[in-house]
């Protein structure tokens, strides 16, 4: 399993530096919207969250959704969003795959 060997939170994205140097940076906005956390799983297989960011559960202005906390532990890390929602933990692997949409 990769670690990322720095974890950085900055201008609406959270930056990983993996080992061997390799920068990936992750739209806050799209990592709120694809949260593995069980509530949002089901919100968007109900169809509730169609993927624009005004139809994310809570704050409906995310242009300048940032992170209150980011909480390393074994697997990944759990990120908690200024809209208030902290339930999901995001594993490494999954980070690691994640590309966001084309904007």
């Amino acid at each position: 399993m990769n670690v990322p060997i720095e974890i950085l939170s900055e201008s609406g994205a959270l930056t990983l530096v993996w080992p061997g140097g390799e920068r990936q940076r992750l739209p806050l906005a799209s990592l709120r919207r694809a949260c593995p956390c069980a509530g949002c799983r089901r919100a968007r297989l109900g169809g509730h969250m169609n993927g624009d960011v005004g139809d994310l559960p809570g704050d409906s202005a995310h242009d300048d959704l940032t992170l209150n906390a980011m909480v390393p532990m074994g697997y990944g890390v759990q990120l908690v969003f200024s809209d208030g929602h902290d339930r999901g933990i995001f594993p490494w692997a999954w980070l690691e795959r994640f590309a966001p949409p084309a904007a």
